[in-house]
């Protein structure tokens, strides 16, 4: 059985409220779950206490069995520091810029670096004394 730490949307239309809770992957969003271990609501202030609401014993106990959090949850388990961040993935190739694109900033970036350099060494030379 795998299992996730994802939010269960409860609540009126456009009120959103989650329950974080522990379920099954093949059991619906708002379905059946093993254990409720938490809430968030949006809709309050991002510095408000009532924001989100986690117990942290019990995420940690469920990631240590194996449960794998979503997106979102990993945030928030992120944050209380009981799963490493995320890292966001590499741009795909599709992403990327084409060749003379990279020649260009290639080119840019070599220009400042020696710009950078001759500024230095022109900070590091004594200043000549007209006298």
């Amino acid at each position: 059985m795998s299992l996730k730490i994802r939010l269960a949307r409860g609540g009126a239309k456009k009120r959103p409220f989650y329950r974080i809770v522990i379920a099954d992957v093949r059991s619906p969003r708002d379905g059946r779950f093993i254990e409720k271990i938490g809430t968030f609501d949006p809709m309050v202030a991002k510095d408000h206490p009532e924001r989100l609401r986690l117990d942290l014993e019990r995420a940690k106990h469920w990631v240590s069995v194996g449960a794998k959090p979503t997106d979102r949850v990993a945030r928030f388990l992120a944050d209380a520091e009981i799963v490493g961040a995320r890292r966001v993935p590499n741009q795909t190739k599709k992403n990327q810029p084409k060749a003379k694109a990279q020649e260009r900033m290639a080119a840019a970036a070599q220009a400042a670096a020696e710009a950078a350099e001759a500024a230095a060494a022109a900070e590091a030379e004594p200043a000549a004394d007209p006298a």
